[in-house]
């Protein structure tokens, strides 16, 4: 367990490549991503709740926590070199790696996430969409150029079915621009 500990660390001094290839100056961790993801996760699976959805939230904070966590192993892959490296398959195989052949139960849950099997995973697709557009609009703020492709997810999210509980939410950020 302390090997998997010390290798999540590794996340707190990954940079996030999307944002360091358009010249975002210190750009976020991936740690600073995910923990952001996972607050957000927090908070819209409680409105949810108080909306009568069934969800899970334990359960969604899990997979918030645990997206990211192969890119310990593979770094955070930008778009461009997707082009020649599968992402996805490098990812399960780092997952597997990390978290060994007795935390099956944690690695069904990033499959939920990629898949967007459950609703907890597709919640956590949605903060994660969510986040990376804050994201761009606090660097924005700041004075960054270039990131209208991370708006982009704006589309995901407005096709996402819970968009419908957080439309004013969307629809806010959408406007800060």
């Amino acid at each position: 367990m302390l090997d998997l500990f010390i290798e999540a660390g590794k996340l707190k001094k990954l940079p996030r490549m999307g944002w360091l290839l358009r010249g975002v100056a210190n750009p976020e961790s991936v740690a600073e991503h995910t923990f952001r993801v996972a607050l957000i996760t927090l908070f819209l699976g409680d409105e949810l709740k108080k909306k009568g959805i069934d969800i899970n939230v334990e359960k969604a904070l899990k997979i918030a926590l645990l997206h990211d966590l192969g890119e310990a192993r593979i770094t955070d892959l930008p778009l461009e070199a997707q082009n020649y490296v599968d992402k996805k398959k490098a990812e399960r195989k780092a997952m597997v790696d990390i978290l060994g052949a007795e935390r099956v139960e944690y690695f069904r849950l990033f499959q939920e996430y990629e898949d967007e099997k459950s609703l907890e995973g597709r919640l956590v697709k949605f903060a994660d969409k969510l986040e990376m557009v804050l994201q761009a609009w606090e660097y924005e703020k700041s004075g960054a150029k270039g990131l209208d492709e991370f708006w982009g997810a704006l589309d995901y999210l407005k096709k996402s079915e819970i968009y419908a509980h957080f439309k004013d939410l969307i629809d806010e950020l959408e406007k800060l621009r």
